[in-house]
């Protein structure tokens, strides 16, 4: 049986490249916000204190307006970043290793991850909940769709089954 990067299908090096891309976008969001902390964390205390949204009586008493809360909210999304992260780099590892079976799990948990974050999190609590939605200047709810959907694509490629090789009898 041959081993070379053809007979294997071109599906498992797809899968490698997309979770490594997801990887890689992971891994520079969460350096970003541990190096240059302040910037998103503006993001989060305004979305969180609903402060440029319409104001409406019957949602602002969702807004969080505490400084602590927000910054441990900012720590959450910021650890469960670099947890993502790192799984994705070691599920696109495992891809490369030709670990498939392996390599798809621990992907799917990661990518699974990202999407929890951008799915429920940021699209779900903040844009819904937080009404992120109503702000001109504290919106990304379209920056959270694109992940999600990426996300969402890679995932179905990291769960497509890998073409079988034809063995030669002699």
């Amino acid at each position: 049986m041959s081993t070379s990067p053809t007979s294997r299908g071109l599906l498992p090096l797809a899968a490698t490249l997309l979770t490594a891309t997801i990887a890689l976008y992971m891994t520079l969001v969460a350096f970003g916000n541990i190096t240059d902390f302040g910037t998103n964390q503006q993001f989060v205390r305004h979305v969180l204190a609903m402060d440029t949204t319409f104001k409406d009586e019957d949602l602002m008493w969702r807004a969080i307006t505490s400084e602590t809360l927000q910054d441990a909210a900012y720590i959450a999304i910021i650890a469960w970043e670099t947890v993502a992260a790192f799984v994705l780099i070691a599920g696109s590892w495992l891809w490369a290793r030709h670990d498939q079976r392996r390599a798809r799990q621990l992907s799917t948990y990661g990518l699974l991850m990202v999407m929890l974050l951008f799915g429920a999190g940021f699209i779900g609590i903040g844009g819904e909940w937080f009404s992120m939605w109503q702000s001109k200047s504290w919106n990304g709810l379209d920056a959270a769709t694109r992940v999600f959907l990426f996300s969402g694509v890679v995932l179905i490629v990291n769960q497509l089954p890998a073409p079988r090789t034809e063995t030669s009898s002699t």
